[in-house]
């Protein structure tokens, strides 16, 4: 009885440590295949901002941008993020996105310390931030002067700021062309605290989102990241 207890429990102890393994694999796998479709995702928006900016100039952009072919090759950009941060609602709610028709991003932030990037779209409704972040409607457009406000989820797209730091970079690939700029301030304010939004002089980024990062349920306050432009290259 014992002899058979002991053949037992072996084959469940070999069959758990397989399954773990298996477990891992599956893990390792999407995390390779999401950062390869992260990455394919980002040279299409490159592709796209080369050969666009070269037909029109930018005054001419909104017409280019809704020219069918235009709009496949910037809708390849959205593709899948690391989410290995992410909450399992923030997972869920992205990939339902992608099933859903959706216009093209504006622009693709990258801050590269933090292995962040992302679609930046026209406006904060759900969708948008279920698909990436998002112009705060009222600020600045992207590639104008001002302060263009970004929005994201603590516990999707926007989770790595918690590690963000001053005089860090932060890049904006636009299909004007590609801005640089650098953190100048990191704090934490009440919602009511609209200010943060309000016009600068100075071209500059203001990225939103809830804090603490790690709250159960709906964060009590904001996190603000102001970026101020050093340069950008223009193409012609």
């Amino acid at each position: 009885m014992q002899q058979n207890l002991k053949r037992h429990l072996r084959w469940l102890e070999a069959g758990l440590y397989l399954g773990g393994v298996a477990l891992l694999a599956v893990f390792f796998f999407l995390r390779f295949e999401g950062e390869r479709q992260r990455e394919a995702g980002i040279e299409a928006f490159q592709l796209a901002a080369n050969s666009l900016v070269g037909q029109a100039q930018a005054s001419d952009m909104r017409v280019a941008l809704g020219n069918p072919e235009s709009r496949e090759v910037l809708e390849a950009t959205v593709a899948a993020p690391d989410v290995g941060l992410w909450t399992e609602k923030r997972i869920r709610e992205y990939e339902e996105s992608l099933r859903v028709e959706a216009d093209p991003p504006l622009a693709v932030m990258t801050i590269a310390k933090l292995g962040i990037q992302v679609p930046v779209y026209d406006g904060t409704d759900d969708f948008n931030l279920n698909r990436g972040v998002g112009r705060i409607e009222g600020t600045a457009m992207v590639s104008g002067e001002g302060n263009l406000g970004v929005a994201g989820h603590r516990d999707s797209f926007f989770r790595g700021l918690k590690d963000i730091a001053i005089g860090d970079a932060i890049d904006l690939l636009t299909m004007n062309g590609k801005e640089f700029y650098t953190v100048s301030s990191i704090e934490i304010v009440d919602p009511g605290d609209v200010w943060v939004l309000a016009p600068s002089e100075t071209k500059t980024i203001t990225l939103v989102t809830c804090y603490p990062f790690y709250y159960v349920g709906h964060a009590p306050k904001r996190y603000i990241v102001k970026a101020t432009a050093e340069h950008s290259f223009a193409k012609n």
